[in-house]
């Protein structure tokens, strides 16, 4: 499925409708250049699950664990990781496995150790269509 916005408020409503349609333990890839809107993406996606919270990304953490939700949400910003080991140590599998909503940014980085079936999203701009256009690709793989 392919979904263009024009703004940051149109792809925040394209997040809320992934979270409201999120199912326990689904997992969701996010990858894009910086400043392309996942963070934007992800604060609607929290949204729809019912988190009031603010939602900013877990750069230096690795994961941010929200749970005022509808469903748990397990935010990992993999970024700055410097190996695939570093996930290990932050219970990588284990938030997996908790019946949560989890979501990988920058997912590319650790594609050895994602679950085969997931969702894939992929935010791309393109400035001949405007500053604020995006092309989101969303994607079910497994």
């Amino acid at each position: 499925m392919v979904i263009e916005t024009n703004s940051p408020e149109e792809t925040y409503r394209v997040g809320i409708n992934a979270g409201e349609l999120s199912q326990a333990g689904q997992v969701f890839t996010l990858t894009g250049d910086l400043g392309t809107g996942k963070t934007v993406f992800t604060q609607g996606l929290a949204k729809g699950l019912g988190i009031e919270e603010p939602v900013c990304s877990p750069t230096f953490t690795i994961v941010q664990v929200y749970e005022g939700g509808r469903l748990p949400f397990y935010h990992f910003d993999v970024y700055r990781i410097g190996d695939v080991e570093e996930m290990e140590e932050v219970g990588f599998d284990y938030y997996l496995e908790r019946g949560g909503v989890s979501l990988i940014e920058w997912a590319n980085l650790i594609g050895e150790l994602l679950p085969p079936k997931r969702t894939e999203i992929t935010i791309e701009k393109d400035l001949k269509k405007g500053f604020d256009y995006r092309r989101i690709t969303i994607e079910d793989v497994g």
